[in-house]
Formats: C-alpha cells, sequence, structure tokens
C-alpha cells in the first residue's frame, strides 16, 4: 500500500508541475462549473413549470414530459463537462507536445469536435438514467450491484476524452478504445488511481472543518468576545476563506485529473516522448500503471 501510495504521490507532483507551468488551465474546470450551474438552474426552474410537476420523487412516477425534461438536463450536463475536459486535455497535450497551453486553442480543438462530443454526452446521459432508474426500483444488494457497474462504466471510459483529442474516431469507437488502453495497462494497479482522490481528501477535511467552525462562529456558538471581534465578522471571514479555499481546490483537483489522464493516454498509447519533455516521464507512469502481473 505504501508503494501504490507513493508512486500516486509521484504522478501528482508531476500533474502539478504542468498545472503550476500553466495556471491558466484552471479557466477550463472554472467554465465548466458556471456553465454546470447556469443549466441546473435553467432546468430545475424549468422542470417545476411543467403542469402537475414536483410530485415525483422518482424516475418511476416522471410523466413523459418530465422524463425528457430529465433526460434533456443530464445530456447538456454531460455535454458541458465533456466540452471542457476536452478542451483542457487538448491544451494540455500542446503543451507536452512542447507547445504552449491556450485557452483559446483548446476552445477551438473541443469545438472541431462538437458533433463527437455531443455523441459520446447522448451515450453518458443514457448510462447515467439507466443506472439510475435501476438504483431506484432495486433493493439494497441490487443497488450495490449497480453502483459497482457504474464504477466500472467510470473506469472503462476514463480514456474517452484523451482518445477524442488525438484520434478522429467516434463516440463508439472511442469508448471501446478506452476500455482497450486501461485494460492494457492498469491490472493490478488500479487502486493507484485513488491515490490522488486520497490527497485531496486529506486537502478538503480541514478546509470543511474551517466551515464549520465559520458557522458556529457567526452563528454564535463560539463566543469570540475575548478577542475583542464580532462573532458575525469573524464567522463571516472564516467562511468566505474556507469557501474560497474549497472552490479553489476543487477547480485545481478537476483540472490535475484532467492532466493525469491525458499524460496515462500518451503512456498507454505508447506515444510519451512529449510527455518525458515535460513534466512526465513514462517510468512514474509505467510503475504507477504498470501491466497486470501474471
Amino acid at each position: 500500500m505504501a508503494g501504490k501510495f507513493s508512486r500516486s504521490w509521484q504522478i501528482f507532483k508531476s500533474s502539478a508541475a504542468v498545472l503550476g507551468e500553466n495556471k491558466k488551465l484552471l479557466v477550463f474546470p472554472l467554465f465548466s462549473s458556471v456553465a454546470t450551474l447556469i443549466v441546473l438552474a435553467t432546468f430545475v426552474s424549468g422542470f417545476y413549470l411543467l403542469p402537475g410537476s414536483g410530485g415525483a420523487t422518482n424516475a418511476s412516477e416522471y410523466s413523459s414530459a418530465e422524463l425528457v425534461m430529465v433526460f434533456a438536463m443530464y445530456l447538456t450536463l454531460y455535454f458541458v463537462a465533456i466540452f471542457f475536459n476536452t478542451a483542457l486535455v487538448a491544451s494540455v497535450a500542446r503543451y507536452l507536445d512542447g507547445g504552449e497551453a491556450s485557452v483559446r486553442y483548446g476552445i477551438g480543438a473541443a469545438w472541431s469536435r462538437v458533433g463527437t462530443i455531443f455523441g459520446y454526452a447522448i451515450i453518458a446521459a443514457t448510462v447515467g438514467m439507466l443506472l439510475k432508474a435501476l438504483e431506484e426500483r432495486l433493493g439494497f444488494i441490487g443497488q450495490i450491484v449497480v453502483n459497482l457497474i457504474g464504477l466500472a462504466w467510470t473506469v472503462s471510459t476514463f480514456l474517452v476524452v484523451p482518445v477524442l483529442v488525438h484520434q478522429n474516431v467516434g463516440p463508439i469507437d472511442a469508448v471501446k478504445e478506452s476500455a482497450l488502453m486501461l485494460k492494457k495497462t492498469w491490472g493490478e494497479n488500479i487502486i493507484a488511481n485513488a491515490g490522488m482522490g486520497l490527497i485531496f481528501l486529506l486537502l478538503y477535511i480541514p478546509i470543511f472543518a474551517l466551515v464549520i467552525l465559520g458557522i458556529a462562529v457567526a452563528f454564535g456558538n463560539v463566543n469570540t468576545s475575548n478577542i475583542g471581534g464580532a462573532n458575525t465578522m469573524i464567522g463571516g471571514s472564516l467562511l468566505v476563506i474556507s469557501i474560497s479555499a474549497l472552490l479553489l481546490l476543487g477547480l485545481t483537483h478537476a483540472a490535475l485529473q484532467s492532466i493525469y489522464g491525458a499524460a496515462l493516454y500518451r503512456y498507454a498509447s505508447g506515444d510519451v516522448g512529449g510527455s518525458e519533455s515535460r513534466d512526465f516521464s513514462s517510468a512514474v507512469l509505467d510503475n504507477a500503471f504498470g501491466p497486470k502481473k501474471k
């Protein structure tokens, strides 16, 4: 376990080095987050404006119009996420090839593949809705099985976006290629992918604690009179600082995952020359995602 964490830490540092040289990459997850909020606000408002809506508690109770709207929301949310992720990965790929990571270039690259991105968004939205519907209909054991299926889907499609960036293929072929590349490279070391998540979990915990402290102080559950400050002012300041830190950490986490995926694709495809000249080495990726041992 210590060895796996060590390898994950090496990949984390390499990804962070790329992001440190290209802080503008944070713009992509920021755009994605803002667009996601707009989409959610739009669809939630529209959903409750439908005649007779608002009473359903699960998908099986939705009317036809509600199901159409829910699917449209899923589709739009997936499209937004995939579009900006594609833009980020395209910029990272350009940087690893020795060029400049450009927001304009990334957006242009994603737009040039908008049809394929939309096609993959349809697939992802369909799978997402089906898994959600199954989870609501099945019992506890069935829900566990559905969650495992969802995890398998997430793992098998991990490299879809890098495939879309580097290869002129359709969405179905991109899913197949992603699954094939992961099958060849992850093997027994698939658990190493959780390393970055663990690192960020350790970073999130103290910030969440600061949020709770800020709320407690702001609402008078913690007396700060002895340090000469008003509860509301001190609690509000803590909340502003902690929430800002959460947002920045979330954007950083999303960006690093995409950078990590871009580098992993290079290793899986055998194209590591560029990545060796820009912060990543084939040795690091080989150690973290070696072939399954026989």
